[in-house]
């Protein structure tokens, strides 16, 4: 049975990536080593398609493919998706994850909340997310990843 230890730690993981990301900004080759490995490490592409829609994302809203999500979450000249900015590479120097509920089974866990993203200035943004987690190797991979920010009812 997965475990919440499990789930919460594979979010620190992940959270803990997205910053270190962040940090190699400016020494390309380091940050795009690393984060190939961030999506081989907690991402299930080697499985198949991941249902992934990131939060900024309009045109392409949905990436099934590592390269997809590597465009997204740090872009650079060879991007797959044009219209990425590299959201990892903002850059992030704490994520935090506020976990609504967990779903856990055998070999998988579902969950969903609300996750803050502190950038160099102290300012947090807030997302909604849900992840799908299943066991991969005895560790947990994400196979569905979906954020977006929360209902503006003046925007909308």
């Amino acid at each position: 049975m997965v475990t919440k230890e499990q789930v919460v730690s594979a979010q620190n993981e992940w959270g803990a990536g997205v910053v270190k990301i962040g940090s190699l900004k400016e020494q390309r080759a380091e940050c795009e080593a690393f984060a190939n490995e961030f999506l081989d490490k907690l991402y299930s592409f080697e499985a198949g398609p991941v249902l992934f829609k990131p939060t900024k994302c309009a045109v392409e809203q949905f990436r099934p493919t590592k390269a997809e999500a590597l465009s997204y979450f740090i872009a650079g000249e060879d991007r797959a998706c044009a219209e990425d900015k590299g959201f990892a590479i903002n850059p992030w120097t704490k994520v935090r994850f506020e976990n609504s509920d967990i779903i856990l089974e055998e070999n998988r866990a579902i969950v969903m909340g609300n996750y803050f993203f502190t950038d160099l200035e102290g300012n947090e943004a807030k997302v909604e997310y849900t992840f799908g987690y299943k066991v991969k190797d005895g560790a947990l991979k994400i196979d569905l990843h979906h954020s977006s920010f929360p209902y503006n009812p003046v925007v909308a």
